[in-house]
This record gives structure tokens, C-alpha cells and sequence, in this order.
């Protein structure tokens, strides 16, 4: 089992950066595959990004493809999202997820993921 704790969510200008990071704790998380997903009110949860164990293989969401880079330390136990040029849409519970099994046809899906964080919030707004 994997522990996660999100944190550096905040509020932000649009056009501001932030960058989201995701601790693990537990069994191995260099194991793992590890996503972002995110949920806005009244929304569903969403994709955002995903990373194989390796962290050779990144994969985004279309919304955030060119501005968010998603990044993993498997030394560190932890993973990161950056976040640039945030869009008011962009505003939502942003939430890591993890599971012991990367699959090339589920990775967008959160019901493919056992572990995930209590999420953090990130407001775009002026």
C-alpha cells in the first residue's frame, strides 16, 4: 500500500505557474505509475497527466498539453506537475493517483488507479 499527500496548490493569477508536488509513503514507490487528475465543481474527475515508473513515458491531458509537465523522483519518493500559463478552467481539486500496474490503454481512467491523495486546491482567478 501507498500513502499520498499532495501539496502547492494556491491561487494564481492566469498566466502564473504553479507547481503541485505528490509525496509517497509506503511500499516501493519506484513501482508505481502515477498520475494527476483533477475535479472542478459540478464536474467530473478528470485527466490531467500520467507517468510511467520509469518517468521515460509522459502523457497529458489535450486541455494541458504544451503547458503542464509532469515529473517523477524515484529516489525522492515524490512526483510533480508544473503548471504554466493556468487558464481560469484550469481551477479544481487537483488530485495524484498511483497504481502498480502501468497500462498503455487505461492510464487516463481513474477507476485504473487503487491510491490516491486527499488533493489540493488550485484557484486561477484575478
Amino acid at each position: 500500500q501507498v500513502q499520498l499527500v499532495e501539496s502547492g496548490g494556491g491561487l494564481v493569477q492566469p498566466g502564473g505557474s504553479l507547481r503541485l508536488s505528490c509525496a509517497a509513503s509506503g511500499r516501493a514507490f519506484s513501482g508505481y505509475a502515477m498520475a494527476w487528475f483533477r475535479q472542478a465543481p459540478g464536474n467530473e474527475r478528470e485527466f490531467v497527466a500520467a507517468i510511467t515508473v520509469s518517468g521515460r513515458g509522459t502523457f497529458y491531458a489535450d486541455s494541458v498539453r504544451g503547458r503542464f509537465t509532469i515529473s517523477r523522483d524515484n529516489e525522492k519518493n515524490t512526483m510533480s506537475l508544473h503548471m504554466n500559463s493556468l487558464k481560469p478552467w484550469d481551477t479544481a481539486i487537483y488530485y495524484c493517483a498511483a497504481d502498480p500496474a502501468w497500462s498503455n490503454s487505461d492510464y487516463g481512467k481513474s477507476n485504473h488507479y487503487d491510491y490516491w491523495g486527499q488533493g489540493t486546491q488550485v484557484t486561477v482567478s484575478s
